[in-house]
């Protein structure tokens, strides 16, 4: 049987263009290395909770279309993403808002946390931030940046926040308001019955290959289709051949507690270079504690959280997106640009610090310049 499509990765973007090019009337076979579909945002249902087995995703968006597209196939429940930040015992709100000002500074009106911020940002006398540290410090001053900030960013990344560039730090609010939701975004929630549910959903009635490594088997299955829809790593397409990539990877030590609540949030931040985890996620909160039934979850997961360097072999989260790193994506960029069968596109094939809604969002994209729909 001849494909329309062969589309690699079931994540956001592979699902994503195959529903598109399914409703184009295009024969789609989606082929996944992993045993199951989903890729990074994968959850299964343990003792009724949805175990996040990649880590925490949260959907947030202010892109209406890329919104309603996704609710046609899933409801979103209300959760609102407020992490707490813990720095050597001391519990701090994130996003930074006045009840963080309060706590570090005791600073009570907004006009008092800003007066301390700009006080801290001319003592520091930075005119143009040039790295992470300076971005930081211009933002919210010294005493947040070395609590908060500094050791948690240093442990995600894996390099000093002198060598990392100033546009990561820019995604963090700072509010002189009492609001802690992180994400000032109009959509926000969490699939309810999870992730999985939202893909298998976008797959439906699509051919879908488990355990296939196509790229152990790429002569063999680009004949399968007349076009090809790569997620995967650019620079693993190409096996290397000009050089790795950087990418940040994750383990994740997880733990089934029978009790019913272990930290009373469902991220903790732990902002102090000296514990080895970034953060501790307990994911039943996700769902407020419930089952899809509404019935009290008796039992609780924890995920204790650890950022490290990439190697070959190992599964990439996020691109290093600095200048070296952007560089050589370049020169992968002028390969694939010359590539007629294959398009390189999500997180690894765009190499791009993607929210999942940009990825859908540029799924979307493709698939309406790509089929006219």
């Amino acid at each position: 049987m001849k494909y329309d499509y062969l589309v690699v990765g079931s994540g956001l973007f592979g699902a994503t263009f195959s529903r598109c090019a399914k409703d184009a009337g295009k024969k789609v076979l989606v082929v996944e290395k992993r045993p199951h579909i989903g890729g990074n945002i994968y959850t299964e249902k343990i003792e009724g909770i949805d175990f996040h087995k990649y880590g925490a995703h949260i959907f947030h968006t202010n892109n209406t279309r890329v919104w309603e597209f996704l609710n046609r196939y899933i409801s979103f429940n209300r959760f609102t993403n407020a992490p707490i930040a813990n720095y050597n015992g001391e519990l701090y709100s994130l996003p930074f808002n006045m009840y963080t000002f309060n706590k570090m500074w005791g600073v009570i009106t907004p006009e008092e946390a800003a007066k301390k911020i700009e006080e801290q940002k001319k003592e520091a006398n930075i005119d143009i931030p040039r790295n992470l540290e300076e971005q930081a410090i211009a933002l919210v001053g010294i005493d947040i940046y070395e609590k908060l900030i500094k050791g948690y960013t240093q442990k995600q990344w894996g390099r000093p926040c002198t060598q990392l560039p100033t546009f990561i730090i820019k995604r963090l609010p700072v509010r002189m308001t009492f609001d802690n939701n992180y994400f000032n975004a109009l959509y926000q929630g969490i699939p309810i019955g999870g992730y999985t549910r939202l893909i298998e959903n976008l797959l439906k009635d699509i051919e879908i290959w488990l355990n296939m490594d196509y790229l152990k088997k790429k002569e063999e299955l680009e004949g399968l289709a007349d076009k090809v829809i790569y997620t995967g790593s650019i620079d693993a397409y190409y096996d290397y051949c000009l050089g790795a990539l950087e990418y940040r990877s994750v383990r994740f030590e997880n733990e089934l507690l029978d009790i019913p609540n272990y930290q009373g949030n469902a991220a903790v931040n732990y902002t102090d270079l000296e514990t080895p985890y970034t953060r501790i996620i307990e994911h039943k909160w996700f769902t407020f504690g419930k089952d899809e039934a509404g019935n009290e979850l008796t039992k609780t997961i924890i995920s204790k959280e650890y950022s490290s360097e990439w190697r070959i072999g190992e599964e990439a989260y996020y691109p290093v997106n600095d200048e070296k790193n952007m560089s050589l994506y370049q020169a992968y960029k002028r390969l694939a640009d010359t590539e007629s069968k294959v398009f390189f596109g999500g997180r690894l094939g765009e190499y791009r610090y993607y929210d999942m809604d940009q990825v859908v969002e540029s799924a979307l994209t493709y698939a309406t310049k790509e089929l006219s729909c």
